[in-house]
């Protein structure tokens, strides 16, 4: 590829900070617009932009908006972890950001139409699973029993208060929420992700299950799900770790034989489950 070309590839758009939500003490939610005269930024749920923060880098970030309402905005949520996304979650409306993508595959929602849909979300998982939750509703119809488990360390760990308060009080779907530790407040579930899957009422002949959270609560939930009698096809996870260019050329994103960037970040969980369980892969 020519020159020229490659630096178009990597040269992040400057958008500008909209609005922002804070989440919890370390995790906010952005509404970004494009530059003026650009067109809206149309993704498929699963799907990730590179966001950059002016003298320090840039990082992969999911995008977490409602697919058919991209026009008003991207929307992103990001947790302060390194020294990008300390820097990032300070930005405030009017602030510039660079953007570049959408890129990677997302969730297989056209393969599934017909079944019944299980997503399960650890943490921040939520954020990456949020697109496909809006995308289901707004198709109920194309699918069967749509249920929703999402569980974190404890309550001041949960995000989207407002969607699972909505999701939860839905008739046609069945959201339950879990924390491993409870605060004096709490008054929902205590337990963990795996508990409330094993007394989820669902049909594992006709279910698909979309999960995104740690490594080790994906691979954990897949090998109980499988065990339940899912097919391992119809399992599919998010993996977004050690992604740096997004256009896989400079290898921090290789699992395996696999670029994360360019073949993910979803993967159907029967293609990468052998590797999950090796160390340093």
């Amino acid at each position: 590829m020519p020159v020229s070309q490659t630096a178009e590839a990597y040269a992040p758009a400057v958008w500008r900070v909209a609005s922002r939500r804070e989440e919890t003490a370390d995790t906010v939610t952005f509404t970004l617009t494009p530059p003026e005269g650009a067109t809206p930024l149309a993704f498929a749920p699963g799907q990730f932009n590179m966001l950059y923060t002016f003298g320090a880098g840039e990082v992969p970030i999911s995008i977490s908006g409602d697919p058919s309402r991209a026009k008003e905005g991207t929307i992103h949520t990001l947790r302060a972890v390194g020294s990008v996304t300390r820097l990032l979650v300070k930005l405030g409306e009017g602030d510039a950001i660079g953007l570049r993508g959408p890129y990677g595959t997302g969730w297989p929602m056209e393969a599934t139409v017909g079944s019944d849909l299980l997503l399960v979300a650890g943490g921040l998982g939520l954020a990456p699973l949020r697109p496909a939750i809006h995308a289901a509703f707004a198709r109920r119809a194309d699918f069967g029993n749509l249920t929703i488990i999402y569980g974190a360390r404890s309550p001041e760990n949960l995000i989207f208060h407002q969607d699972l308060h909505e999701w939860r009080n839905r008739l046609d779907a069945d959201c339950k929420v879990t924390v491993d530790r409870a605060t004096p407040e709490w008054r929902g579930h205590v337990g963990t992700i795996l508990q409330r899957i094993q007394r989820a009422e669902f049909d594992p002949a006709r279910t698909t299950v979309f999960i995104c959270g740690p490594e080790i609560m994906m691979r954990k939930t897949a090998e109980a799900l499988t065990g339940m009698g899912v097919a391992p096809e119809r399992v599919f996870i998010s993996m977004e770790r050690n992604m740096k260019c997004a256009l896989g050329r400079c290898g921090h994103c290789q699992f395996g034989p696999h670029f994360l960037c360019k073949e993910g970040p979803v993967f159907p969980y029967a293609r990468v489950a052998p590797l999950l369980s090796v160390a340093e892969v």
